[in-house]
């Protein structure tokens, strides 16, 4: 089965792209380059040439900051550009799978949230990603919605890869501790994707509709920072570990409130196809160990 990847040039993308080929799949990866996702006759256009059976969105504005000042590019993208490939899937007859994220809940809670609690954005990156679910529910009937949190990954730019650039920096660093959330490794939540990829083309449908995926258990940014630089000296990607103090979230004003609370309930998927939520420290330990293979000895040189 053929599929078109939007936004291969990401943190899930690229690894949608590499893996495809694991799970029996064709991904056709395309970048912002060669496919501008707020541009409906590029999609038309790409659709007839390589006529894939799937699309699978992991276009996204995730400079959630940047989002509070360039609020219109970021609805273009996260709202306008999934509303453009549902109804181009829509007259294609091919079904949709789309990334979104915990940003959608206002942050506030002690359970983890559900598909079905109610949404409250805080931000206009929030918002704008939870507009595109809305847009694809309305064109595509045959869509599958994944919100993940806490995207880390070998490729791009993230947590994991900021806290070893400021742990070879520093002696000590401040980490936000009373933010909580599941660290989903990027190429975790491809898996999944690629899995219910697989599972259609096997058996023509999906139980469609919106599901949770993050890694487990919870952690707050203060704690995932302390297991980085623990495995990454451990790795040798650090000479030793910088001192962490965990500070408030109001000792570190941003444009974007960030949630307070972003742990995904995932029973859901789990019911539905038997996938469970994989440790993160586990994902993070494959993370680092394939940094550490793959670091060229100058780069080695600058984390020391």
């Amino acid at each position: 089965m053929r599929i078109l990847v939007c936004g291969a040039n990401g943190q899930v993308g690229r690894e949608l792209v590499e893996r495809a080929a694991n799970f029996g799949l064709t991904a056709i990866g395309r970048d912002r380059q060669q496919l501008d996702i707020t541009r409906s006759e590029q999609i038309e256009r790409d659709l007839q040439q390589f006529q894939p059976q799937m699309i699978i969105n992991a276009a996204a504005y995730t400079h959630v900051d940047n989002a509070e000042k360039d609020e219109q590019q970021a609805y273009a993208i996260n709202r306008d550009g999934p509303r453009n490939l549902a109804a181009a899937a829509a007259r294609a007859g091919v079904p949709l799978l789309h990334l979104s994220t915990d940003y959608v809940f206002c942050g506030e809670g002690d359970r983890p949230c559900r598909e079905d609690d109610h949404t409250a954005p805080t931000g206009v990156y929030g918002a704008s990603k939870l507009a595109g679910e809305q847009a694809i529910a309305e064109q595509l009937p045959e869509h599958l919605i994944l919100r993940t949190s806490w995207v880390y990954g070998l490729h791009g730019h993230n947590f994991v890869k900021t806290m070893l650039r400021l742990g070879a920096e520093r002696d000590s660093l401040g980490v936000v501790s009373d933010q909580v959330g599941g660290p989903t490794e990027a190429g975790n939540i491809a898996g999944v994707l690629l899995w219910l990829a697989r599972h259609y083309a096997r058996e023509g449908s999906l139980a469609w509709g919106l599901y949770h995926y993050s890694g487990a258990p919870a952690c707050s940014w203060y704690d995932f920072a302390e297991e980085i630089f623990r495995q990454a000296e451990a790795l040798g990607l650090l000479a030793r570990r910088p001192q962490v103090r965990p500070i408030a979230t109001s000792d570190y004003p941003t444009p974007a409130r960030r949630p307070a609370w972003s742990v995904l309930d995932c029973s859901r998927l789990h019911a539905q196809y038997g996938i469970s939520q994989r440790d993160w420290r586990r994902d993070l330990a494959d993370v680092l160990e394939r940094l550490a293979r793959h670091e060229q000895p100058a780069a080695r040189a600058s984390l020391a």
